[in-house]
């Protein structure tokens, strides 16, 4: 029997890198993501895997793309933040974010459903603290974040009897250029997870037993000793 196939977007750096190395121990790892360059970078740290170039914004892109006939794991790790206050965001920022977070996750998951269903396999949605609370200035990539949430608990409930498993993973702010962009000059990065933790995440769900599956998964930073 071969190895098992995993799809990862957003591979080719962050926390969808560390997850494509993380799985390439037992999967064959399809590296999804917009640079042929830095996906060949991620595809050096892994013995079993191949590069596929898309963007997952661009519709024409997604549906050229030669995704496999046969997948085991289904991992949504591409994504893009930013935004501000209400009353400063345009119609084309929220219309950019929610193109990569929401609509491109549920234009590939579409296109992947019946190679998923066959082998009885695993979404994993990467979503985030913004899915589960909002604060001031996050009014577009919360909104994704909620969107991607209920998206996913749609596909589960409409999947079960496919025995297709999906998984929201909701990190705090990880050890990425996007997570030091949000903390900034003044922030904590000792209080940042590391993207190899949320790929022990993601390791947890996708080797769950067959009968079981966790639904959702948010892990948090340890906050340092006081004093």
């Amino acid at each position: 029997m071969g190895r098992r196939t995993a799809l990862v977007t957003g591979a080719s750096r962050g926390i969808g890198r560390a997850i494509a190395v993380e799985l390439g121990r037992t999967h064959h790892v399809v590296l999804a993501g917009r640079s042929e360059e830095s996906l060949e970078q991620t595809r050096t740290q892994l013995a079993d895997s191949s590069v596929l170039v898309l963007d997952v914004a661009d519709e024409a892109s997604v549906a050229r793309a030669a995704l496999p006939g046969s997948l085991d794991v289904l991992v949504h790790a591409a994504g893009i933040s930013g935004g501000g206050p209400v009353g400063e965001n345009t119609r084309e920022d929220w219309r950019s974010r929610f193109e990569v977070n929401v609509f491109g996750v549920a234009d590939l998951t579409a296109r992947l459903l019946p190679a998923l269903r066959s082998a009885r396999g695993t979404v994993v949605l990467l979503n985030s603290g913004a899915g589960l609370f909002s604060t001031p200035g996050g009014s577009i990539y919360s909104a994704t974040k909620f969107a991607l949430r209920t998206f996913g608990d749609t596909l589960r409930e409409e999947e079960r009897a496919h025995g297709v498993r999906v998984v929201s993973v909701h990190p705090g702010i990880v050890d990425t250029d996007m997570g030091r962009s949000v903390i900034g000059e003044d922030g904590h990065p000792e209080r940042m997870l590391a993207p190899e933790t949320i790929a022990a995440a993601v390791r947890t769900a996708v080797d769950a037993p067959p009968e079981a599956q966790f639904e959702t998964i948010s892990v948090r930073p340890t906050l340092p000793p006081k004093g």
